[in-house]
């Protein structure tokens, strides 16, 4: 077994987890899967073709960490715009973990940006996120058009306009972080969706828990979606564990991943309502067959039986808090 890392190096080990998994991203866009036209100024182009169990499933991208692309975009997707729907976008979304993730940029395309977009990561992801952005008009130009009043907030850390933020934050110190969101014009009355994709399993259960409590607790309308492992006490998810141990990338959080029952349950004792969790299989399942025959038809997949293990050890859950009865309770596949 591998020694353990230290505090620097597992950290790192997260980090390295941004490019990893932004370099299949953009490699599945290139074969087909979905259109995302702002990915490739932000991410290199794979020099090597990945797996197709990598794109519709989950066996590594280089550090291990397996993730099933299409059905978690989709998936997400879906949890968010019928969100957008039920608030009439008159609401606000933080991204936590954002990574690279361009969906600012595609649901302005879709017109349907919220009153406001975080993002929040690393100091060190964010800073390169900025530069990218600073130097790419792609990607400055849809910020700039949907800015309104004075001039931009931007130093290396952070970016502040009117209708989307970047701020770097260690999301295992909430109160630091609703000072900086806060800073940047966070509203804590407005309906708002906070989005984890494979984020709190890099934390220790108390540091996800505090975090998990103090979004419920913050704002009187929220829902959160958290996209992550599931069923990881049987033998492939112990394989899968081992896999990222190697790289040095621990999963702090993996006990609350034993199975949807936990998932759900961590949601209801941090004061989250109507919790829901399901598999990726069954995200997938609930693709319109027409969309299946299309991905199933760009690259062949062999091996259904370990397809359908990894989508079985990944899931969705997502809760809400509605006090103003926008029927975000019955959000669902």
């Amino acid at each position: 077994m591998a020694a353990a890392a230290g505090p620097d190096e597992a950290d790192e080990a997260v980090r390295g987890t941004c490019e990893d998994a932004s370099v299949c991203k953009r490699f599945a866009v290139s074969v087909g899967y979905w259109k995302d036209p702002y990915i490739q100024y932000f991410v290199r182009q794979a020099k090597e073709r990945k797996a197709p169990e990598i794109n519709r499933g989950e066996l590594g991208c280089e550090r291990g960490h397996l993730t099933c692309y299409y059905a978690r975009v989709h998936g997400v997707s879906h949890l968010i715009k019928a969100f957008l729907e039920r608030t009439e976008c008159n609401c606000q979304i933080v991204n936590l973990g954002a990574g690279m993730d361009t969906l600012f940029w595609r649901l302005k395309d879709e017109n349907l940006l919220p009153r406001k977009y975080f993002e929040v990561d690393f100091p060190m992801i964010v800073a390169r996120k900025i530069h990218n952005i600073k130097s790419k008009p792609p990607l400055s130009k849809p910020i700039m058009e949907s800015h309104s009043g004075d001039s931009l907030l931007i130093d290396s850390h952070s970016l502040d306009s009117s209708r989307y933020s970047i701020v770097g934050a260690d999301l295992r110190f909430p109160s630091d972080l609703e000072e900086k969101l806060k800073k940047h014009s966070l509203d804590i009355h407005l309906p708002t969706l906070l989005v984890a994709e494979c984020v709190l399993v890099y934390m220790t259960p108390q540091q996800s828990a505090n975090l998990l409590k103090w979004a419920a607790s913050a704002f009187p309308v929220a829902m959160v979606i958290n996209y992550e492992q599931v069923n990881m006490r049987d033998r492939f998810g112990q394989i899968m564990i081992e896999n990222l141990q190697r790289r040095q990338c621990n999963l702090a959080g993996v006990e609350l991943c034993a199975s949807l029952h936990s998932q759900r349950e961590r949601l209801l004792v941090s004061g989250w309502e109507n919790a829901r969790a399901i598999d990726m299989m069954k995200v997938y399942s609930s693709l319109p067959q027409a969309d299946v025959k299309r991905i199933e038809a760009l690259e062949f997949l062999d091996e259904k039986e370990l397809f359908e293990q990894l989508m079985q050890h990944y899931c969705i859950c997502w809760a809400s808090k509605d006090s103003s009865n926008l029927g975000l309770a019955n959000i669902d596949f």
